[in-house]
């Protein structure tokens, strides 16, 4: 696979695993050639899976109170360690993650959020009663008042005052508080939305940290083979070397690859151990319990889709969609409230309470007022939030329009993916035949004296390259069917039939 597929295959994987919630934007492209010392450790891996190891071990931790992209890579534990090896399956793992995931607990947190603004726009539609009661002492002196009566002491009281009384008011007509409370209720709708396209985030996430798991357990596999046959290469180069008929330089040569084969073992337990982590850090699962993959995902080549057909399913599909036409809606309601803020405003205002010196010794009294108020001298106030409220209904409107385009590239992108990484395993498995092939005719001929051990040397590389190859293409072919489920809005319900193939 050439440099420039293996970077654009992973800036593509990087922006399928992208996890915001409304058009999240791609996680931090780079050169994914290479790793770094916050990564697992390196060696022949290849650039799209440690790309993905990359985005598992570099959260920011910027969580917060809103979900953001590092969400989704952390959880809510779940238990305490069992103390034992436990066997986890892929379903098992995307479950978890549906009840753990820091992502989706804190979109939940959203939603109730915005139910809780939709109730507070409610009540100025809604009627408003108070309640208070009161006792009261008074004197009162009537000279300091200005009145002065000859033979009448100025001074009265003191007396005292009990008054219980309840006060109604009520918005009669409110055009702008109407508006207010159906925008609030369109982004209630809207966050709803957004949890329930959460979901389909946590199972790519968790589907791509299992994955990896298993790409990583594959090579583990194939650096044991590769050692086997490395071990020997050397006891040939060494009985070759003792008998005789070989230089020294074969046995430094066949004992420096097999010890290239230890540090690649290594290297590979170690990736290994930290994708676990990073798994069992999506799906809450304790750091210190141990467990096993249950699943290994073969290859199961997925049945021709058609983009406009794929595209026209993932309009009806995806939640983030819906959502984003809620926001729409909630902002031309902000619109209209901002432009109703200069009509009339109708409401009601009452009070009834019993009123006297004592509870025994009182009477009720009552008082109504209908009112009706309008601003006059605010144009200036009403024109800007009239303009505010216009960009904000455009900003909306333009990223929906863009949002759907984007849906529209995620579903071709990852059809071309997937087309791409069929033919890189058909391709690369042949690799790993041919590369066998070669290393065992190598060994042969050195064995039979033919030729010294350079050339089984250089097979056992290309034996290395072409099952890294593999691995890698398998994977990829994996993670862009899971990528195709999520751009259509249905990686909850169907990635099993994705990941199994249709």
């Amino acid at each position: 696979m050439s440099q420039s597929m293996r970077v654009r295959y992973s800036r593509n994987l990087v922006a399928a695993l992208a996890i915001g919630l409304l058009g999240l934007p791609a996680w931090a492209q780079q050169d994914t050639s290479q790793t770094t010392a916050s990564g697992p450790s390196t060696g022949q891996t290849s650039s799209p899976i440690a790309a993905a190891q990359q985005q598992l071990y570099t959260a920011s931790g910027e969580n917060g109170a809103q979900p953001t992209q590092d969400s989704f890579r952390g959880s809510v534990v779940e238990g305490k360690s069992t103390g034992t090896m436990m066997d986890l399956s892929l379903d098992e793992a995307i479950q978890r993650g549906l009840r753990n995931n820091l992502g989706i607990i804190l979109q939940s947190s959203t939603q109730k959020n915005a139910g809780g603004q939709r109730l507070e726009e409610l009540q100025a539609l809604l009627p408003t009663v108070t309640a208070s009661g009161s006792v009261e002492v008074q004197q009162i002196n009537l000279a300091a008042e200005g009145l002065k009566f000859p033979g009448l002491n100025p001074i009265i009281g003191p007396f005292q005052v009990v008054d219980f009384r309840a006060f109604l008011t009520q918005n009669l007509v409110n055009v702008s508080a109407l508006q207010n409370y159906i925008a609030a209720k369109h982004n209630f709708e809207g966050a709803k939305l957004t949890a329930d396209d959460a979901r389909n985030l946590v199972v790519l996430t968790v589907g791509n940290a299992y994955l990896l798991c298993v790409a990583d357990a594959a090579r583990i596999e194939a650096v044991n083979a590769e050692m086997a046959t490395s071990k020997v290469s050397l006891d040939q180069a060494t009985d070759a070397h003792d008998a005789g008929t070989s230089p020294k330089l074969d046995v430094l040569r066949a004992k420096v690859d097999y010890q290239n084969e230890e540090q690649r073992l290594i290297s590979a337990k170690n990736d290994l151990a930290k994708d676990k982590l990073a798994l069992a850090r999506t799906i809450g699962l304790p750091l210190d319990q141990e467990f096993r993959l249950t699943d290994q995902v073969p290859f199961a080549a997925l049945d021709h889709v058609n983009p406009d057909t794929a595209f026209a399913q993932a309009l009806a599909s995806r939640k983030d969609l819906a959502a984003s036409a809620e926001q729409v809606k909630a902002a031309r309601a902000e619109k209209t409230s901002a432009w109703a803020s200069q009509l009339p405003v109708a409401s009601f205002s009452g009070d009834f309470g019993d009123l006297g010196t004592t509870p025994g010794h009182s009477h009720g009294t009552y008082s109504a007022t209908g009112k009706i108020s309008a601003p006059v001298l605010q144009i200036a106030k009403t024109r800007g939030q009239e303009q505010v409220a216009d960009a904000q209904y455009e900003q909306a409107k333009a990223r929906l329009a863009d949002q759907a385009q984007q849906v529209n590239a995620d579903v071709r992108d990852s059809l071309l993916d997937i087309q791409a990484a069929e033919k890189l395993v058909e391709a690369t498995h042949s690799n790993v035949e041919l590369a066998n092939e070669a290393l065992s005719d190598a060994q042969q001929r050195f064995h039979a004296g033919v030729s010294d051990n350079l050339a089984v040397s250089q097979a056992q590389s290309q034996t290395e390259l072409a099952n890294d190859q593999y691995i890698s293409a398998l994977y990829q072919h994996n993670v862009a069917k899971l990528s195709l489920a999520r751009a259509l809005g249905i990686a909850q319900t169907n990635y099993k039939d994705y990941l199994g193939g249709k």
